[in-house]
């Protein structure tokens, strides 16, 4: 690949990655310093992120369009990870949601995300120009649809949310009518309610709780502790491992999904606010990157990607601050998870590679 390439590499994008997951190993390492059973969770975030930033790399230095031409093969190979999760997937808690391949347990949900904006980013750029047709607009949603329903059938709803979303998105950006959007909109109002008796009992009870908490104090203890750790932070925090909450283990799920009490508690209100200022020049790079992309393809990936990136970090906060139900998303960059970081990191080498290419070489 011609070096030229490379000056258009954003390197604000890739600082700012490089701190967030060198906040979350950091505040991985805190929150479970005192968990002799949880010591081995930092430096397997760290070989994740070392793993995840060598594919990031490299998935920059491979032009973003070669994938066009494979994009069926995306797609099935996207549905077949996800019906092996549903038919052969590892059940814990509850839920089906990991496989094993050569022995590391995977969330074929996270690298199915990613690969699913990638086949919806290619059909909508082929089509950008035909999109006020219902038959372009219908075929968008079944290529959606059908991930959707099997990460909706481990059961993982919030995911299945998540990625509902960010097709909306992408079909949003992709000149569909406003006319398109208003009847789309009027019937998801109309299909809510067959939705909601379709959730299984614990996602009924969950939502329910959450609207009126005092009805289940137990079912409500995580979210308490999360609200205590954050308003016991104040301004400048008690320190990293001195958190009382999340060092006396009032916390549960500390390294994961409640991480983001953690900082609030150890690092306080300033060191919060960095962190979601990070989240913010993230998210602003890659808008900036969709802007200036070469062609649609390209700038249908990058929006899809910074949705997911929003999107999650807008739902684990909010949870965290009792502000939406509580979920399994995790904080971008932050939260313990490998299938989780490593896709992000390759979502972040396609964003990459679509910045390298925005123009043509000049001679």
């Amino acid at each position: 690949m011609d070096s030229r390439r490379w000056r258009h590499f954003d390197y604000v994008l890739l600082i700012t990655t490089l701190l967030l997951i060198g906040l979350g190993i950091l505040m991985i390492h805190s929150a479970t310093a005192n968990a002799p059973e949880l010591q081995e969770l930092p430096r397997r975030q760290a070989i994740y992120a070392m793993v995840g930033l060598a594919l990031m790399i490299l998935t920059a230095a491979i032009d973003y369009r070669l994938l066009s031409s494979l994009s069926i093969v995306l797609y099935f190979i996207t549905l077949g990870l996800l019906v092996a999760v549903v038919t052969v997937g590892q059940t814990l808690v509850g839920a089906q949601r990991w496989i094993d391949i050569i022995g590391l347990s995977i969330q074929p949900s996270e690298p199915a995300k990613l690969l699913t904006i990638v086949v919806l980013a290619k059909f909508l750029g082929d089509h950008e120009e035909e999109m006020y047709r219902w038959r372009y607009v219908l075929t968008a949603l079944l290529i959606l649809a059908l991930p959707v329903i099997l990460i909706y059938l481990q059961p993982h709803l919030s995911m299945a949310l998540v990625l509902s979303l960010v097709g909306a998105t992408m079909i949003f950006v992709s000149d569909i009518r406003w006319s398109q959007i208003l009847m789309l909109g009027s019937a998801s109002v109309a299909a809510a309610p067959f939705l909601w008796f379709s959730l299984k009992g614990y996602m009924q009870e969950r939502m329910l709780i959450f609207l009126n908490p005092q009805n289940d104090p137990a079912a409500s203890y995580n979210i308490e502790q999360a609200l205590i750790s954050i308003g016991s932070g104040g301004w400048l925090g008690k320190g990293l491992f001195h958190g009382s909450q999340s060092q006396l283990h009032f916390l549960r799920v500390r390294h994961a999904d409640f991480i983001f009490s953690v900082i609030a508690e150890e690092l306080g209100f300033v060191g919060a606010t960095l962190l979601l200022l990070l989240l913010i020049i993230m998210l602003w790079r890659l808008l900036r990157i969709a802007e200036r992309a070469r062609d649609s393809f390209g700038r249908l990936i990058v929006v899809g990607l910074a949705t997911v990136i929003f999107l999650q970090s807008v739902i684990n906060v909010g949870m965290n601050l009792r502000l939406l139900p509580a979920t399994g998303i995790p904080l971008p960059f932050i939260s313990h998870g490998g299938s989780s970081l490593v896709t992000l990191l390759l979502g972040l080498g396609l964003a990459q590679s679509v910045a390298m290419r925005h123009r043509k070489i000049e001679f």
